[in-house]
Formats: C-alpha cells, sequence, structure tokens
C-alpha cells in the first residue's frame, strides 16, 4: 500500500494547480457579484453557490496540507468564508480526527457519522426523530441537512466558548474576521441582500456538498469497507476528485489533481479493497436513496447502551459538516 500513496517528502513545494484554483475561487465569486449579479441575478446565484461549494472543497485540501508546506501560507488561501457558514480551523480540527479509519462510522468517536447512539436517539423528541428521519433520504439530505448540522454546530461551539474553550473561541474570531471583509462585499459592494445570500448561494452550496457526503462512510466490520468510491461525475471538479473517497481516505496528502490517475491506475485493486462499497455516479446513488434511506440513524453494531467511565449527555452535538451526532471534538488540531 506504501507504493500506492504519494509521501508527503516527494510532493512540490508549491503545488500550483491548487495555487490557480483558489485564484480562479475567489476571482469567479467577485467576477459573478459585480459583473454578473446586476443583468442576471438569477443565473449570478447559481454561479455564487457553485464558488461556495467549490470554497469548501478548497478547504479541504488546504487542511491536508496543501498548496505548500506552510499550514499558515495555506490557510491564507482560505481565509475569506465565502461559504459563510464554517470556521477553517474548527472544520480541520474535526476532520482530521475524522480520518482515523479503525474509527469511521462510530458515533462517539467519528466526528463525521451520521449514525447515533442507541441510547442517545432514545432520549430524542418525536420531532427531531422524524428530522434525522426525513434527513437520511438524499432529497431530505440536501435540503435539511445544511440546517440540522449549521444549527446543531454553532449551538454546540457556543456551549463549548461559554464553557471557557479558547482554541474554539479564537476559531470563531478569526472566521468573525473574514466574516467582516465578505458581508460588506456582499452587501454594498455586489449589492446583495445578506438574507438572499444566506438562503440561495450558501444554503444550496452547502447542499451541493452534501450531494459527495451523503454516502461517503457506511458501516462495514472491515475499516475498507466503510468508505465510497464513486467512480465517475460531472461534479468531481466541484468536489476536488473526492467522489474518489476512498483513494482519498488511503492518500490523505495526495493533491486533487492526482486522485483520478492513482485511482484509474490501480481500479481493480482499489475497488477490491473496499469491498466494492462503489457507484458508477451520482445519479445512481440518487436513483436508489432520493426519498429511501440508505442507512439506518442509529449506528447498527456500535454503542447499544451507555458506557461506564464516558461522560456523555444524551444531547444532539454538532458533526462536522455533515450532520448532527454525539460526540465531543478536540479542541487542537493534531500536528501537520
Amino acid at each position: 500500500m506504501a507504493s500506492m500513496t504519494k509521501r508527503r517528502g516527494s510532493a512540490a513545494a508549491i503545488e500550483w494547480p491548487t495555487v490557480f484554483l483558489a485564484f480562479f475561487c475567489y476571482g469567479a465569486w467577485l467576477a459573478t457579484g459585480f459583473l454578473l449579479w446586476p443583468s442576471y441575478p438569477i443565473l449570478a446565484l447559481a454561479v455564487l453557490a457553485l464558488t461556495a461549494a467549490l470554497q469548501s472543497s478548497l478547504m479541504h485540501e488546504v487542511l491536508h496540507g496543501h498548496p505548500t508546506r506552510n499550514a499558515r501560507i495555506n490557510e491564507a488561501f482560505v481565509f475569506l468564508p465565502i461559504g459563510m457558514v464554517w470556521p477553517f480551523r474548527r472544520f480541520k480540527t474535526i476532520h482530521l480526527r475524522h480520518h482515523a479509519d479503525e474509527r469511521l462510522t462510530d458515533p462517539l468517536d467519528d466526528p463525521e457519522s451520521y449514525y447515533q447512539a442507541l441510547w442517545m436517539h432514545e432520549e430524542l423528541p418525536p420531532a427531531m426523530k422524524l428530522l434525522l428521519k426525513i434527513n437520511n433520504t438524499m432529497v431530505g439530505r440536501l435540503i435539511l441537512g445544511p440546517w440540522l448540522s449549521s444549527i446543531g454546530f454553532f449551538i454546540d461551539d457556543a456551549k463549548q466558548i461559554a464553557a471557557g474553550d479558547k482554541a474554539i473561541r479564537k476559531a470563531w474570531l478569526q472566521h468573525a474576521a473574514g466574516l467582516a471583509i465578505v458581508v460588506p462585499i456582499v452587501t454594498y459592494g455586489f449589492g446583495i441582500p445578506l438574507w438572499l445570500y444566506i438562503l440561495v448561494p450558501v444554503w444550496l452550496g452547502q447542499s451541493m456538498i452534501s450531494i459527495r457526503t451523503y454516502a461517503e462512510h457506511q458501516w462495514s466490520e472491515h475499516p475498507e469497507g466503510r468508505t465510497v468510491i464513486i467512480e465517475r461525475s460531472p461534479l468531481s471538479f466541484l468536489f476536488l476528485n473526492n467522489n474518489l473517497h476512498f483513494v482519498h481516505h488511503k492518500s490523505p496528502t495526495v493533491a486533487w489533481y492526482r486522485l483520478p490517475k492513482l485511482f484509474r491506475d490501480r481500479r481493480e485493486e482499489w475497488l477490491r479493497m473496499n469491498n466494492g462499497y462503489a457507484y458508477p455516479n451520482y445519479f445512481a446513488l440518487l436513483k436508489a436513496h432520493a426519498f429511501k434511506a440508505k442507512e439506518p440513524i442509529v449506528h447498527p453494531v456500535l454503542r447499544r447502551a451507555p458506557e461506564p467511565g464516558r461522560a456523555f449527555k444524551p444531547r444532539v452535538r454538532a458533526r462536522s459538516i455533515n450532520g448532527l451526532g454525539s460526540a465531543p471534538v478536540p479542541a487542537e488540531p493534531p500536528k501537520e
């Protein structure tokens, strides 16, 4: 497997495709707002949603150590939060923890798991159970997912800040500094009402990302069988090839533009390694699960009962950019 994973030390000092991508993303955002919005507002809102989704994918690329070997320089490439919702450092903290493959889908240990612990789910009010049931269909995830994950995330972080978590507070202060630039550009520069920007580009941008995250992981006794491969998609560029999600998990330091060749060179081996958890495209996924849940809400195996020594309150908590769950997350990200 080591031969299939590009070592960090052999990577280019500056990955220019990612640098150009960042300038393209923010340049398209500015051009759409200043030039397209005045004459073609509906088209502009759609393009702004695409740029918000692309910036989310770019954030994911940056937190994995791209496009340079300097974490602070990398972070500067995604400083302006045009998607508005997720503080980069919080996303980085949570997502790097998610990459422990042996804990994938665990309701308590995987901060991006959509599954819930049985004993926690039973404590939820009926209305929340219904919302989560709808959210487990693909159409439901596209509509409700951004709101459920965002609200849960905000509430949980606010409580942790109130409890004195300085790292989370610092992440949000940095995010607020970025918003202090983005919001005036949107409202006074573009002339787009903030409520409209939130209801269309921000919401729709997160919905597009939900297409990718909907089936990224499932429970399997074997860790390799928990991560999906979507072989082809016109959305691959928007997702920076994270439709090949199993390849990314096995090679997390490989740049986005190298993933397709890495997959093509050993396609059969990749599919065998992840036990065939694959779809030909996202349309096949939508056809199968538009209105039918792919997975149960409650984890089918893990966390079926409260565990002595783990002081978790039975309440809904934030799950990164994926959804709702119940596991606390660490304040500091792992060192790069």
